[in-house]
């Protein structure tokens, strides 16, 4: 027997498509189904659709210039110095204005674009016309089809992205003349923007960089230590992986960290970070454990 509905309310064949191939519907499962009238894998769909149409519309809004390489350097074991020549690229040069901003940059063959850190400071770019990369050579990776290009190849450069390092949150000197600053690997391309961008670090008491990588053969910027120190940033290598004659710091940042700090006053202490998520991650419930402000804890993304 058939389920009598009610003459105000429509048949179950109206709100529900294929209702006649299925058994009479109570009244409750009616209400339910006109609740619902769609199902939910296609919301689903329509909800992924959606999402790839707006990644869409995001990339087609990417400008892009194209520059040629000036250098591909060794800089470490898989780190290289890449320098891209922005002579003909005024407005993208000038565009770097903060230590820490990164920009995408794709390679001839059309692979999917790289996020890289720009490493010069926002003074080379309009003293030289450059932006200066520290770059990691990962296999099957755009970065190592990047490092393998030679002099005068043609690379694509996004706009700058990203705030950088808002330094102006750790100022003046005097209030906070303490500074820890923590990098591993890669990861000081731009903290060397930062250094060499100068945040008066000279004019603070106690600035200390503890740079981590896995031994010496990987610790870039290793020529550059004397110029930083002369800046006032007293620099503490950290190695995971040292060989035997290694003396100094090892294991991972936030250890080396954890045994030597001495926070004597956190109100008056800043913190700047770039590296592997962990270890920021640590870094961060250290030093606020030990009282320093979060806000005080600047990083590049």
């Amino acid at each position: 027997m058939s389920l009598s509905l009610s003459p105000s309310l429509p048949s179950s064949s109206s709100l529900c498509p294929n209702a006649h191939l299925r058994p009479s519907l109570p009244p409750m499962s009616i209400l339910r189904c006109l609740a619902h009238p769609f199902p939910r894998r296609l919301n689903l769909r329509r909800h992924r659709f959606a999402s790839v149409a707006a990644a869409a519309v995001r990339q087609d809004t990417t400008v892009w210039t194209p520059a040629p390489l000036s250098e591909v350097e060794p800089a470490a074991e898989s780190l290289f110095h890449v320098t891209v020549d922005l002579s003909d690229s005024p407005d993208l040069a000038a565009s770097h204005t903060r230590a820490g901003q990164y920009l995408q940059l794709r390679v001839p063959d059309g692979s999917k674009p790289s996020f890289l850190a720009i490493a010069s400071p926002p003074k080379l770019a309009s003293a030289r016309g450059v932006f200066e990369f520290l770059v990691k050579s990962v296999p099957g990776s755009t970065a190592e089809i990047l490092c393998g290009l030679k002099r005068g190849a043609v690379v694509e450069l996004s706009q700058v992205m990203g705030n950088g390092f808002d330094t102006s949150r750790i100022d003046p000197p005097a209030k906070y003349p303490t500074v820890f600053i923590f990098a591993t690997g890669s990861g000081i391309s731009p903290i060397r923007s930062l250094i060499e961008s100068g945040f008066s670090a000279a004019e603070r008491s106690d600035v200390m960089l503890y740079y981590g990588a896995r031994n010496l053969q990987r610790m870039a910027y290793r020529d550059r230590f004397k110029d930083w120190e002369s800046s006032g940033v007293k620099i503490v290598p950290v190695l995971s992986q040292p060989d035997g004659n290694w003396t100094g710091e090892n294991g991972y940042v936030q250890a080396a960290f954890t045994r030597t700090k001495q926070i004597t006053d956190p109100l008056s202490t800043g913190a700047v970070l770039c590296g592997q998520k962990q270890m920021t991650e640590e870094v961060t419930s250290i030093l606020t454990a030990d009282g320093v402000s979060s806000d005080k804890i600047l990083k590049n993304f």
